[in-house]
């Protein structure tokens, strides 16, 4: 998450990226990664235009899409990063057998959701150990 921004600013943030993509401008590095998660998601294009301020009910089964793309920019930055160490094989593993890293990414997301949960509800930071354990187990 990028510190310091509430999530409105985010997703403004998100939309401008789309938008400049959509309009073939120049973009920030992180505007393309941003807008790179858009294009993948077209079932979240509409919610990227016009969803800004509208709250998601997740505890009725709806997907939050700037929660969703976000831990796909997640994971992709543990990826790049090595972080923790033996993600990058972990994802390349799993790449291989799903034959579609974007497939691997959303299989990986639910253990990273599932860690940040845990970690917010003990109030601690995310034990990356028994992340990665659950990241072996896809």
């Amino acid at each position: 998450m990028i510190f310091g921004q509430d999530r409105n600013e985010l997703r403004r943030m998100y939309a401008g990226a789309w938008r400049k993509r959509r309009n073939e401008q120049p973009l920030s590095p992180l505007e393309a990664q941003i807008a790179l998660v858009i294009e993948e998601h077209p079932e979240y294009h509409e919610a990227v235009a016009s969803d800004l301020e509208r709250d998601f009910a997740v505890e009725g089964g709806e997907t939050n899409p700037f929660l969703h793309m976000g831990l796909h920019l997640g994971i992709r930055e543990q990826v790049g990063t090595d972080r923790p160490t033996g993600i990058a094989d972990i994802f390349r593993q799993l790449s291989a057998r799903t034959g579609d890293p974007h497939a691997a990414e959303h299989r990986m997301i639910d253990c990273l959701a599932e860690t940040l949960w845990e970690a917010q509800r003990q109030n601690s930071a995310p034990d990356e150990q028994h992340y990665l354990d659950s990241l072996r187990k896809l």
